[in-house]
């Protein structure tokens, strides 16, 4: 791994020895250097899952397809990098603030390295994401893996303290994940329902035709949209209650 020059083929390696033998990459990983690297290994890293994402929108594989799947598709290779690196900025201060009280003498440095390389597995993850609850309980317990290893490794914290610490991580994350994932799908069972018995399809084929109609039609029409789309909210959201 080195940590002086960038290429595609350092992010590749580095990212399958994360996956493939942790416990070696986090006890070489370099404590210092500046953050350029890392961040770089986030943004592509991110770009990959976007372009993953992408795929499987316009294939019809997951939640993101239909007719947005096309904007879905560009958008995500374009958004999803910037995602990561902010939510790796994000996280790393989150387990920066735990390391710490855990006993770590360690940097934010080397929180965010640790933090940026655990980002390997995202790729993997989102290729199961279509299998319900099983992706989000992987990557839940995949990555508290990773920051066990980094805790012994990296910042020379005590096995069973780590162990611990990042085993209540991961049973309360796998359960929150199950039923946020749960509550999800719920609504959007329930809106797909809700939208099939509106009229909003109807007032989608009259807006292709705008250019044809008069100023108040086209106000009228889009009046019809937001009182069916408010009426299909309120649905889904009373079905999901329910249910």
């Amino acid at each position: 791994m080195s940590d002086n020059t960038f290429n595609l083929g350092t992010v590749i390696d580095d990212a399958k020895k994360v996956i493939t033998n942790p416990i070696e990459f986090y006890r070489n990983m370099p404590t210092e250097g500046g953050l350029s690297n890392p961040l770089i290994f986030v943004a592509v890293i991110g770009a990959i899952t976007g372009l993953i994402i992408s795929v499987y929108s316009i294939i019809g594989i997951g939640a993101n397809n239909g007719m947005f799947a096309g904007g879905i598709a560009i958008g995500a290779i374009i958004v999803f990098p910037i995602m990561a690196v902010i939510g790796s900025f994000i996280g790393a201060a989150v387990i920066f603030v735990v390391w710490k009280l855990m006993g770590s003498d360690k940097t934010y440095e080397v929180a965010y390295r640790c933090t940026a390389y655990s980002f390997a597995i995202a790729p993997i993850v989102l290729l199961i994401s279509f299998i319900p609850y099983i992706a989000g309980i992987i990557k839940t317990l995949w990555s508290c893996y990773l920051f066990y290893i980094a805790s012994i490794e990296v910042h020379k914290l005590k096995a069973q303290t780590a162990k611990v610490v990042f085993g209540v991580f991961a049973v309360i994350g796998a359960l929150m994940g199950v039923g946020s994932e749960h509550a999800a799908r719920n609504f959007t069972n329930t809106f797909e329902r809700a939208m099939s018995d509106s009229n909003i399809p109807e007032v989608f084929k009259d807006i292709e035709n705008l250019e044809d109609m008069s100023p108040e039609e086209v106000g009228e029409k889009m009046g019809e949209f937001m009182k069916g789309l408010n009426k299909v909210l309120e649905e889904a959201e009373r079905e999901a209650k329910e249910e």
